[in-house]
């Protein structure tokens, strides 16, 4: 039984850079070339503080998990599950039990064998912690290790959307020593099986990770496609080095002091358009999404009719113009809940969308309408943030100029991170909006894709938003597996969820990526991937 391919994107990439420059890596031996050439510097689009993906949660520390470990399965270039570290799954007993066999040659980068209690032991940390983990968890009865190579989940009911949350929710391995010494806290030891290994003795939060060419791995034969497929390390070493001012770091791409930004400033983007050494590239088809939560326990947030004016009163597109400049070919403006080119992907219920249509007195009218009495609404303003920063301008402007009184709060990101878990009253020290956002594939790919979309109450995002019609929603999805019954319910899922008002999408748009020319072999798709890429 494998995963129906139409409740999957029809197409994650638009297409891999691979091919001879592959074959050219392979036939230039690394020792022949000089120390420069076996290294690959890299600047990260933020600093990597948190070295445990699944503690963290963030982009970041998603992309350094690429980097050390491995899962059971990964998404091709079609966004289809194929087999990483298993030989393949078998499906029993109706679809209430998958067993999964590992392949031969695994080893982690402490030299051990992976077996299958140490995949069990990061599956249950991940089931526990994780979004998709916790979505995949109500309906997993068990996780077992029927032998070294064999690992079975037992189901309460046929999930067909398993290898998917096994593919894209990465619940990445490490050993089952490491899983038993963390306990309940981040993992103290980085220890993966995948193409790279972690230098911990050369890591310096701020300033740089390494990771060198693990040689006992063996990849798949399969050619690589996106996270699938054969990973080949064809440098030695990749030094992540954290530069936070944009300007700084594209100088130094310009001088060949770094190989490779993760993202570059639109306003920077022309450039280095103009140096012919540099290649400037959109990696990732889907691009970015821009969205501000609510905080749903505290006034006046809390209120659906507040929020669905709040939602009214901001306009898509000019916060886009705002982030990313007058080239709409940079971002896309007005977008639901998921991300344009997806199966779920609709334009149903948007005109619940943005101010279009609406005179400022028609806004006005909706606030007063829902009870709003002029309460304070406190915004968590980044000021270190490039994308979030500007959107929270547009958005405090926005509801400013439709009789709301907004207390716009600057701070730097890591305040954010740490004021949003407050669920206290504004006048205590709580909160009331603040804007973010992230992959578009990953947090609105379907209705599990991402733990955005969950109205469960206190086991919700940020803003814990309590909404059981739109949970009903969501597990009908999960247990559809017809292509047509999911778009119907993911449709149906975008009205309710736009209805509650719970919460405000901003737009899309499209980061750029630039490398020097003397790398080869990139991968597109959401995440910055190292291997395959060769550097002459």
């Amino acid at each position: 039984m494998t995963l129906p391919s139409a409740s999957l994107p029809r197409r994650l990439l638009l297409g891999a850079s691979l091919g001879a420059s592959l074959g050219a890596g392979l036939a230039r031996p690394a020792l022949a070339q000089p120390a420069r050439a076996r290294t690959l510097s890299f600047v990260p689009s933020s600093n990597l503080s948190i070295l445990d993906s699944v503690w963290s949660g963030s982009t970041v520390s998603r992309n350094h998990g690429y980097m050390v470990y491995e899962s059971f399965y990964s998404l091709d270039a079609e966004g289809v599950p194929r087999p990483q570290m298993a030989e393949g799954h078998a499906v029993e007993d109706d679809g209430r039990r998958w067993v999964f066999r590992l392949r031969e040659g695994l080893r982690f980068h402490d030299g051990q064998p992976v077996l299958a209690r140490d995949c069990v032991a990061s599956l249950q940390r991940w089931l526990a912690r994780t979004s998709p983990g916790r979505s995949t968890a109500e309906r997993v009865t068990a996780v077992e290790a029927r032998d070294d190579r064999t690992v079975v989940f037992h189901l309460n009911k046929p999930f067909p959307h398993l290898l998917w949350q096994l593919a894209r929710g990465t619940p990445f391995f490490t050993p089952e020593r490491v899983v038993a010494a963390a306990g309940a806290r981040p993992l103290t030891e980085i220890v993966g099986s995948g193409p790279f290994r972690f230098k911990a003795d050369e890591y310096v939060s701020g300033s740089r990770a390494v990771y060198e060419r693990f040689d006992a791995y063996q990849p798949r034969p399969e050619p690589p496609s996106y996270t699938a497929g054969g990973r080949r390390a064809l440098v030695e070493r990749v030094e992540w080095r954290i530069i936070s001012d944009p300007g700084t770091a594209v100088s130094a791409l310009q001088a060949g002091e770094v190989d490779w930004l993760e993202n570059v400033q639109p306003d920077l983007t022309p450039v280095l358009q103009a140096v012919p050494q540099v290649v400037v590239d959109q990696r990732d088809p889907y691009g970015n999404c821009g969205y501000m939560l609510f905080n749903h326990l505290a006034a006046p947030t809390s209120n659906p009719a507040f929020r669905r004016a709040v939602l009214a009163a901001i306009d898509q597109a000019e916060v886009m113009r705002t982030v990313m400049g007058e080239d709409a070919s940079q971002w896309r403006a007005p977008v639901g809940i998921y991300a344009p080119g997806t199966p779920s992907a609709s334009e149903q219920s948007h005109e619940l969308l943005g101010r279009e249509g609406r005179s400022l007195d028609e806004l006005r009218a909706l606030v007063a309408a829902s009870g709003y009495k002029g309460e304070r609404v406190v915004m968590l303003h980044p000021t270190d943030q490039p994308f979030y920063g500007p959107m929270a301008e547009v958005v405090v402007a926005s509801l400013r100029r439709v009789g709301i009184n907004v207390d716009d709060q600057s701070m730097d990101w890591g305040t954010v991170l740490q004021r949003r878990t407050s669920k206290q009253p504004v006048d205590q020290g709580g909160w009331s909006l603040f804007c973010t956002g992230g992959p578009f594939y990953e947090v609105y790919g379907n209705p599990i894709s991402g733990g955005i979309l969950r109205a469960n109450g206190p086991s919700a995002f940020w803003g814990w938003p309590d909404n059981p019609a739109a949970e009903a929603l969501i597990a009908q999805w999960a247990d559809a597996a017809d292509p047509a019954e999911q778009r119907r319910i993911a449709v149906a899922l975008q009205k309710e969820t736009l209805e509650f008002g719970h919460f405000v999408q901003l737009g899309q748009y499209f980061l750029s990526t630039a490398w020097r020319k003397n790398l080869t072999g990139h991968l597109r798709g959401p995440v910055p991937l190292f291997w395959n890429i060769a550097k002459s």
